[in-house]
């Protein structure tokens, strides 16, 4: 014995082989399990990846920026009965909320009031959707495409406050 391991050459019985066969389907397994943790976590931080601006105030370019193209505050506010358009301080008309015969809201007023706004403002990119809970979310989902579709892609919903 040298060293504490059996090198087979002594005792009763002649040589044992060193060379054993190592099963391989234990570590197949583990690495097929460690690969698809792997690809999850690679796929969940893509998806849970945020886009963020600083809070405060704006910096000397920003400011030079904004002075160039005029933006407001848009919001409208969406209840299930009616919609109501505010830019800054400035109220609209509240747009009733109707339904076509297939169930479906009908949103030309809103899209002929974003025209409007747009033409009084086109450098307006930003609108904020505020709903009430008993909004459908199959209207929320047409909103928001309508916005888009009138040249306001950066919405943001938020619950109505009151």
């Amino acid at each position: 014995m040298a060293g504490g391991m059996d090198l087979g050459t002594g005792g009763k019985g002649g040589k044992k082989p060193l060379d054993t066969a190592i099963n391989m389907v234990p570590f197949i397994d583990l690495m097929a399990v460690t690969i698809s943790f792997l690809i999850m976590t690679a796929v969940w931080t893509q998806i849970g990846r945020l886009q963020v601006s600083q809070a405060g105030g704006a910096s000397s370019d920003e400011q030079e920026t904004e002075e160039k193209t005029k933006t407001v505050q848009l919001t409208l506010l969406v209840s299930p009965t009616e919609m109501r358009l505010t830019a800054d301080q400035s109220a609209f008309d509240p747009i009733p909320l109707t339904r076509d015969d297939k169930g479906r809201p009908d949103l030309t007023k809103l899209v002929a009031r974003f025209k409007e706004l747009k033409a009084q403002l086109p450098d307006q990119a930003a609108i904020t959707l505020q709903t009430e809970d008993l909004v459908r979310y199959e209207d929320l989902v047409r909103i928001i495409d309508e916005c888009i579709g009138s040249g306001l892609p950066q919405v943001s919903v938020s619950a109505a406050m009151g």
